[in-house]
């Protein structure tokens, strides 16, 4: 079982940028995957990068690439999404999740959730 719990979303101006972080309970973090996705109002929940268990492979959404940067740190047991040059289409909740094995895009793979954050930008 794992609990996550994420923080450092906010109200930025386009252009801006902000870190959020994904605090996991547990001390098996170090197994899982982890991944961002977000769900902007009316929207499906989309799928903004992901890590591997031991953070030497990452993977992007071609609307963040070059922008967005996902990292871990497993002695602490978090995940983190910094994200750059936000525009107001970034707008959205953003969760984070774990699952066992090697990280893909699907939300459906992911096992764990947390309850997300609001990331805002104003333009």
């Amino acid at each position: 079982q794992v609990q996550l719990v994420e923080s450092g979303g906010g109200l930025v101006q386009a252009g801006g940028s902000l870190r959020l972080s994904c605090a996991a309970s547990g001390r098996t973090f170090s197994s899982y995957a982890m991944g961002w996705f977000r769900q902007a109002p009316g929207k499906e929940r989309e799928f903004v990068a992901s890590i591997s268990v031991n953070g030497g492979s990452t993977y992007y959404a071609d609307s963040v690439k070059g922008r967005f940067t996902i990292s871990r740190v497993n002695a602490k047991n978090t995940v983190y999404l910094q994200m750059n040059s936000l525009k107001p289409e970034d707008t959205a909740v953003y969760f984070c999740a774990a699952k066992r094995w090697g990280p893909t895009s699907l939300p459906q793979d992911y096992n764990y959730w947390g309850q997300g954050t609001q990331v805002t930008v104003s333009s």
